[in-house]
């Protein structure tokens, strides 16, 4: 055997390698081989022994032909023990069906006899390799999964209590699940959630955002396409809708979607079928889809831009998640995940959020919502120095919220921001003169056009020193 040049190991690291080889000096020459690499090398000369032993490695290589036990039937017992533990086999009796027979009860690589060590560093190191990322591909899951647990979305108040057990309700069937609310309110974090709490949480979570995907490639994105089904298209290729097979597929965006495309996302829904573009093969699928949107669907209807059949398809389901400025009581809640969330990733020293300046937080109106209240809290974060975060510190958005049109809209008075009082209203100018003129009350005064006592008495109605 030729022997490799090179370490394959990264220092500090020192996966144990079990060695089960009958002939002595081949299972020397692949210990000390290993070894020279920054393995733990644990030679042993049958299955009997390599089984007991096996809990502590992190790869096995395996002779086929062994004493006793052969490779293969120690290939089934080593996946009945732990189907993730990589496993090499290597055989001088080297034959394609016995390396597929290899490869089916679940073997990570096969080595045929006689081998380079070079050929053999590569093998270890891409079983060792793959192994890793499957291990962080689990870990990611089970991440995402505890994130995603009703437990954790924080609704403390009756309408949140109420959409949390829709989604209960929702997540163990196939229903067709249609979401409903404003842009920022955590449509994404609650489709997500049906997903994890679903029969199908171990299966693909495609989202598909249909506001930034062109009109004129939306059908290749969502159902693939076929090779010189256009010019440039040089291979065939799935689209959203079959890599989210036996999975789930999140619309987001719904009601942005056009007419043409409409008709077979009806079909995907009536059918559960489709064909690529460029292919007369129809395709079956098995999703469930979760849409969302921010527009007002009947509005949509009444107006001819989307089908009524597609709409009652999408509606099966329905929920509607309501603004922030309606449940003010999960907001001190908020405020204070995304506090340690965002203390945490930036080193910050503030543990805490002052009653004070929740009480700014709790009274501004949010026309962007949760995800508003989330970058508010981390642009926040960037003027506090100490281990509070007070009213001084938050730094809130008070540009008009606007339209589609491009509008700002009236309140129920017309001059009112939404979803805002008159006396919410003045108190946040009061905070934002206090905030432009570093604290000074008679400079906050003068911007406002008020007198110094005039201030301080509105500042005393607050509760402000």
């Amino acid at each position: 055997m030729a022997r490799g040049n090179g370490n394959i190991m990264k220092a500090g690291m020192q996966p144990r390698v079990l060695i089960v080889e009958d002939e002595e000096k081949l299972r020397r020459v692949l210990s000390l081989h290993l070894e020279s690499r920054g393995f733990e090398a644990v030679p042993v000369s049958t299955a009997e022994e390599a089984l007991r032993l096996a809990p502590q490695a992190q790869l096995v290589l395996t002779d086929l032909r062994l004493p006793g036990m052969d490779g293969l039937e120690l290939l089934d017992s080593l996946q009945r023990l732990n189907a993730r533990l990589p496993v090499v086999v290597m055989t001088a009796f080297s034959s394609v069906e016995t390396a597929v027979e290899a490869m089916k009860k679940g073997a990570a690589d096969f080595l045929p006899k006689p081998f380079s060590l070079d050929h053999l560093d590569a093998v270890v190191a891409k079983a060792l390799e793959v192994q890793q990322l499957r291990e962080e591909n689990t870990r990611l899951r089970e991440e995402l999964g505890r994130r995603y647990r009703i437990d954790n979305i924080i609704g403390t108040g009756p309408k949140m209590q109420e959409i949390l057990a829709a989604v209960m309700r929702a997540a163990p069937t196939r229903a067709t699940v249609l979401l409903c609310g404003e842009s920022g309110v955590g449509k994404d974090l609650i489709a997500r959630a049906i997903h994890f709490h679903s029969p199908r949480a171990s299966q693909p979570f495609v989202k598909i955002n249909c506001t930034t995907i062109p009109e004129n490639l939306m059908e290749s994105e969502l159902f693939g396409y076929e090779k010189g089904a256009f010019t440039g298209a040089v291979a065939s290729r799935p689209g959203k809708f079959e890599q989210a097979d036996k999975g789930t597929v999140f619309l987001d965006e719904i009601g942005d979607v056009p007419p043409s495309i409409q008709v077979k996302l009806l079909r995907v829904l009536q059918d559960r079928e489709f064909e690529r573009l460029g292919s007369n093969r129809t395709r079956q699928i098995d999703v469930r889809v979760i849409a969302a949107t921010n527009a007002d669907l009947r509005r949509a209807l009444e107006e001819g831009n989307f089908r009524e059949d597609l709409y009652y398809r999408l509606n099966v389901f329905p929920i509607t998640i309501p603004p922030l400025r309606e449940r003010r009581e999960d907001i001190p809640l908020l405020a204070e995940r995304f506090l340690r969330r965002f203390a945490a990733e930036t080193g910050a020293r503030v543990t805490e959020i002052s009653p004070e300046a929740l009480r700014v937080l709790v009274e501004y109106h949010w026309p962007g919502n949760v995800r508003e209240l989330e970058n508010v809290i981390e642009r926040s974060l960037l003027y506090a120095d100490g281990a509070v975060l007070g009213p001084e510190h938050i730094r809130l958005d008070y540009a008009p919220r606007r339209n589609a049109n491009g509008q700002t809209p009236a309140s129920s008075g017309g001059f009112l921001p939404e979803g805002m009082t008159l006396e919410q209203y003045e108190q946040q100018l009061i905070r934002e003169a206090l905030r432009r003129a570093g604290g000074n009350k008679s400079q906050a005064a003068r911007l406002l056009g008020l007198t110094r006592n005039a201030l301080r008495y509105r500042l005393s109605q607050m509760g402000i020193d």
